[in-house]
């Protein structure tokens, strides 16, 4: 089969709007592999402390050992978030790749490539709700803490 010029133009403008999603997913993953990294430098941290002793005469190394349980806790979420986020990615991969096929093969494909667009979108929902879950995990445990210290300085004791 050949393919005209023409033909190629509207290929391509038919693949511009999921280039464009493609562009946000892949910013979107940009903020959650920073999170990661952030998440893990603190555990390590956390974990050299542990190591060499700090904290443990005051119990603070209980405090690092709980925070370190938060931080694993939001590392499953962020990692959920990469996987869906990449899942996402992919399959606009191939909506994109579908679409050119579609039209230069005349093939109809419209339900398959709908489809696998509708499939796209629930990995990427789904992974903003990981994003907001791990959000809310590192603010309430950022609370927690703040009351923790206005307990402690606050009581008669201190």
């Amino acid at each position: 089969m050949e393919i005209k010029p023409g033909e190629i133009g509207h290929i391509i403008q038919l693949a511009i709007a999921p280039v464009f999603l493609l562009t946000g997913v892949g910013t979107n993953m940009l903020v959650l592999t920073n999170r990661l990294a952030r998440i893990i430098d603190r555990t390590r941290l956390l974990e050299e402390n542990i190591d060499e002793g700090v904290g443990r005469s005051d119990g603070r190394d209980a405090l690092f050992r709980a925070e370190i349980d938060v931080l694993f806790q939001r590392a499953r979420k962020i990692n959920r978030a990469i996987f869906l986020s990449t899942t996402c990615a992919l399959l606009i991969c191939m909506v994109v790749a579908a679409l050119f096929v579609t039209d230069a093969l005349n093939l109809r494909l419209a339900s398959v490539i709908a489809g696998m667009f509708v499939l796209a979108m629930v990995a990427l929902t789904g992974s903003f709700i990981y994003l907001l879950r791990e959000i809310l995990l590192a603010t309430e445990f950022m609370n927690s803490q703040q009351q923790q210290r206005y307990r402690s300085e606050s009581s008669p004791d201190a």
